[in-house]
């Protein structure tokens, strides 16, 4: 079991360098704040063309297939799972209750036991807007037809039932949680931590008026994205101890067996504040004070061809979106 490979969460694709990779990292940030925002309120199609966006772009870029294979199938495999489930669950309408109690109990209970008779009324042939009596073997309340092809009900076959409701949120559910989780994964693998927390320096130095700590925001992401691949190193590593002494857990039960697991998180805990403390002593033996006395120009921003092309593309996509993407 390797997380470092099965899970590339926060990881930086270096080889090979693809055309993403050269975009400059505020305009994949602005692309990613277009995928995070574009899904709410969009219709299902446009739901649907974002998911297909999003792959476009991974075999556009030739990215390795052993790097996103298996998060993709995961993650579409994951989606599918619940799009079935929520297509045959209950769509959740509200059905209206009858009140077990009457409104006014009192006037209720003085009502007579009995009910009168009622009316006999003859039926008079050349009376407007009076029915007929229904006809020997006619029923008084016919079944209507449908006048148009819609039905709520797309499918019925035994207990599952699909409806046009829980088909729309099967749709929404499972194509926002593959956008959610993709986007951000293609934008970390493509692009440097030094160039994110850059991009967000840039973009957040209008706030330098309101004497916030910009730079100390960018340096606490930049050390918090190096700090993933230590996390999923230091949970393998544990899991790895674990699984080589053989613990039968049926044996320990479920009491026994917790304890092992709060053992193993207190020690995971230890071990990362003693990474944290080893990072922060490193920081310390450099001379490091304060970002601003220390501060490296990890990326010059300049906008080239592709980039501005990037932006008609942005802009594009944001014209057609609010042109049709909308929910009816």
């Amino acid at each position: 079991m390797d997380l470092l490979r099965s899970l590339p969460l926060g990881l930086y694709l270096e080889q090979p360098v693809t055309w993403l990779h050269r975009l400059d990292p505020r305009i994949k940030l602005a692309w990613l704040m277009t995928f995070l925002v574009a899904p709410l309120l969009a219709n299902p199609l446009w739901r649907i063309l974002l998911v297909g966006l999003l792959i476009a772009i991974t075999l556009s870029a030739m990215i390795p297939l052993r790097v996103w294979r298996q998060q993709m199938v995961w993650l579409l495999g994951l989606s599918l799972l619940i799009f079935g489930l929520t297509a045959i669950m209950p769509d959740g309408l509200k059905v209206r209750s009858q009140p077990r109690l009457p409104a006014d109990e009192l006037e209720f209970q003085n009502q007579p036991a009995t009910l009168p008779p009622a009316p006999q009324s003859s039926w008079n042939p050349f009376a407007i807007g009076q029915s007929p009596p229904p006809l020997p073997g006619e029923q008084r309340n016919p079944s209507l037809r449908q006048p148009t092809d819609y039905n709520y009900v797309l499918f019925k076959r035994g207990p599952i039932t699909v409806t046009r409701r829980s088909l729309d949120l099967a749709i929404r559910f499972s194509t926002l949680l593959f956008t959610l989780i993709y986007s951000a994964n293609l934008y970390l693998l493509t692009t440097a931590p030094e160039e994110i927390t850059a991009a967000i320096e840039n973009c957040l130095e209008p706030l330098r008026r309101f004497k916030l700590p910009v730079t100390e925001v960018a340096l606490t992401l930049t050390l918090s994205l190096r700090f993933i691949p230590l996390v999923l190193e230091e949970i393998q590593n544990l899991i790895r101890s674990v699984s080589t002494r053989a613990i039968n857990w049926r044996k320990l039960g479920m009491r026994r067996s917790i304890e092992v697991w709060l053992v193993v998180a207190e020690r995971l805990l230890e071990n990362l504040l003693l990474r944290a403390e080893q990072m922060a002593s490193a920081m310390k033996v450099r001379g490091f004070t304060s970002p601003d006395q220390h501060r490296v120009q990890w990326y010059q921003f300049r906008l080239r061809l592709r980039d501005w092309l990037a932006i008609a593309a942005l802009i594009g996509f944001w014209i057609a979106r609010l042109s049709w993407g909308w929910e009816v």
